[in-house]
């Protein structure tokens, strides 16, 4: 068997990037929500590229605000985000890495979206409580 890259490379995080949100697209649960929000995906493509590289190899690409995304996610679908969405992206998220790559990289890209989204569900929850 041969062994999977390490994510070293903008290419290698695009795949990735692209290679997850087919995924998503695809989903019972995920695909309908994503699919009604995101209307230009290329250039939805490129942003989380950016974001991810910006998270993966310090590069200051991105320059967004992710917190305040999914509050506007959250709020044009009836503040219906729950834990179990960003449970099921999680889960498509390791398991598109653990299929394209391995290593420290791979492991950090785990780890962040993990911390990410425990905080950016506490942060949409607490948006509600303000609205």
């Amino acid at each position: 068997m041969k062994a999977k890259a390490n994510i070293s490379s903008r290419k290698d995080v695009k795949n990735l990037v692209v290679t997850f949100y087919q995924k998503v697209r695809k989903h019972e649960i995920l695909g309908p929500i994503f699919n009604h929000i995101i209307t230009d995906w290329e250039a939805h493509f490129e942003l989380l590229t950016d974001f991810w590289e910006t998270q993966l190899f310090l590069k200051r690409k991105y320059h967004g605000n992710p917190v305040t995304a999914h509050q506007e996610v959250d709020d044009k679908i009836d503040n219906s985000v729950t834990s179990e969405h960003f449970g099921l992206w999680l889960n498509l998220w390791f398991e598109t890495i653990d299929e394209l790559f391995e290593g420290e990289t791979a492991w950090i890209a785990k780890n962040r979206a993990q911390k990410m989204s425990t905080m950016l569900f506490l942060k949409i929850f607490e948006h509600r409580n303000k609205t």
